[in-house]
């Protein structure tokens, strides 16, 4: 169930703390929060219902299990068959995720492989999904930012974060012209 308006202070802190700590247990969060069990096993209920908070799964580390290379592909496919691509393409365990796009292509995915080898055999599985006409692939070199929703947690709970000036961040000011560093 799609949400009608986004968390409010309260959703934030909660959900900062436990992206901090995510084996946190309810009462301890109450404890932190300084609200009732109550209030936030309600709040909890109503994030899960509505698909804001979709799970505590652990966060992993690709390289550490072996997958060190990523890579980023462009699909362009063949017209009506998204679905059927998006499909084929779940069934390839390397592909990570991917994203139905406006412009150059039509499909963004992310794709991890153990080593260049790897990722030519993991690109010839792609390449060979029927209605995949065209790809155009590109491997990551490093992850100057990574996947991260904390910052909008922060701005939703009204928290300052620290260092941080509300015009931007520091890299945002120390690459505008005329501000001093």
């Amino acid at each position: 169930m799609a949400a009608t308006s986004g968390p409010d202070e309260l959703d934030a802190r909660l959900l900062l703390l436990l992206s901090d700590e995510p084996r946190l247990g309810v009462l301890e969060c109450s404890r932190r929060l300084g609200v009732a069990r109550g209030t936030v096993q309600a709040r909890l209920d109503r994030l899960v219902e509505r698909g804001v908070l979709q799970g505590f799964p652990p966060e992993l580390d690709l390289a550490a299990m072996g997958y060190g290379l990523t890579a980023f592909a462009v699909l362009e496919i063949a017209q009506g068959h998204r679905g059927i691509v998006a499909e084929q393409l779940a069934a390839i365990d390397e592909v990570c995720e991917v994203h139905a796009t406006t412009g150059q292509g039509d499909l963004f995915v992310r794709m991890v492989a153990r080593s260049n080898d790897d990722l030519q055999r993991v690109i010839d599985e792609v390449v060979g999904v029927p209605g995949v006409r065209r790809t155009s692939t590109s491997i990551a070199l490093s992850t100057p930012v990574p996947p991260r929703v904390r910052p909008l947690l922060h701005r939703l709970s009204g928290e300052k974060r620290a260092g941080v000036p509300e015009s931007g961040t520091p890299a945002d000011r120390a690459h505008k012209p005329g501000i001093d560093s």
